[in-house]
């Protein structure tokens, strides 16, 4: 069995920006060798997470954060904001719910997605930032 580690780092805007890193994690998965397994990823950060969705322009520029707008709002009462006297609550939020992680086979040496499906970061916090992802492959 083989183990592989990497990582990804990009540079975000913040405030609902995602990030297309499908290619990236395709990269390491050829870069680890693995053929048959899983690879497992990771966003350093409690206000970013990782999801699978369609790369599209009204998906990714208005209907996600419209929809964590809803759930979790920008001017909401939250006492993360209260203690830490800061601005970025509902971004603590929005990314507990979307999750850090994902957890994606490796089949014939790629990640299997569909053809309109790609592997996405979400910054949710209040200000640009710089993202990594750590990425852990193992199989055979």
């Amino acid at each position: 069995m083989k183990t592989f580690n990497g990582s990804i780092a990009r540079a975000s805007k913040g405030n609902n920006h995602i990030l297309d890193i499908t290619d990236d994690v395709q990269r390491l998965v050829e870069e680890g060798g693995v053929r048959t397994g899983q690879v497992v990823a990771m966003v350093v950060g409690s206000t970013a997470g990782l999801t699978t969705l369609e790369f599209e322009p009204g998906l990714v520029n208005h209907d996600i954060a419209a929809a964590m707008e809803r759930i979790a709002p920008k001017g909401g009462d939250y006492r993360h904001e209260q203690t830490w006297h800061d601005d970025n609550g509902h971004s603590h939020v929005r990314a507990a719910l979307m999750g850090p992680s994902l957890a994606l086979p490796v089949v014939e040496g790629r990640v299997p997605l569909g053809t309109w499906q790609q592997v996405v970061l979400v910054d949710f916090d209040t200000r640009p930032r710089q993202r990594q992802v750590v990425v852990t492959i193992v199989g055979d």
